[in-house]
């Protein structure tokens, strides 16, 4: 029996992260856990004010998100998580997880050009749609220099092996779910071929 899949989607704000996470657990039938759900479990239980407020919560929705992901990697079942992922702090925290428990690693990357991210994110702002705890209009000037980067350090894959897979959102219309599905299960064979050599 192959070793369960971490799929990691990844990528800046306002990149559709959560739009492919979703699809992906529904096509390949897997838990997904996003870091701003907890979150935003976390505002709903202990309120919200201000911005050093949703950021230390945002610490914390971290936490809970790894721990969620231990729990099914150690009962052996696949997982799919998803947020905006810093190579800073979070490599290690996966490289942590694969010595402990063996998993295949799988990220996928969303990712748009800079302009297009940050005029999504400023209609985020004006929509109301998203959850007041995040404060989004006071995050505007902490964004914008990330949105307009594109594919920085901040971003980038982890460097925790296994495969890697780019999907350019800048137009969301023209993102191609057939072949998207088709790369995901090639670079699944390869992880499983992979282990049993």
């Amino acid at each position: 029996m192959p070793s369960p899949l971490l799929i990691i989607v990844s990528g800046p704000p306002c990149s559709g992260k959560t739009t492919l996470g979703t699809w992906l657990a529904q096509e390949f039938k897997l838990p997904l856990f996003h870091r701003d759900g907890f979150k935003e479990v976390l505002f709903d239980s202990l309120g919200w004010s201000d911005l050093e407020w949703s950021q230390r919560l945002g610490g914390a929705s971290y936490a809970l998100l790894y721990h969620a992901a231990e729990a099914l990697l150690r009962a052996e079942c696949s997982v799919i998580i998803e947020s905006n992922f810093d190579p800073q702090f979070d490599t290690q925290r996966v490289r942590d997880l694969a010595a402990r428990y063996p998993l295949l690693p799988l990220q996928i990357r969303c990712m748009a050009e800079g302009a297009v991210l940050f005029e999504r994110f400023k209609q985020r702002v004006v929509s109301g749609k998203r959850h007041p705890g995040h404060i989004d209009h006071l995050n505007i000037p902490v964004y914008e220099p990330i949105v307009w980067e594109g594919p920085s350090e901040r971003d980038d894959f982890l460097n925790i092996g296994g495969e890697r897979i780019d999907i350019d959102t800048t137009d969301f219309a023209a993102v191609d779910y057939r072949h998207i599905r088709t790369l995901v299960q090639t670079a699944i064979a390869r992880l499983e071929g992979l282990e049993q050599l």
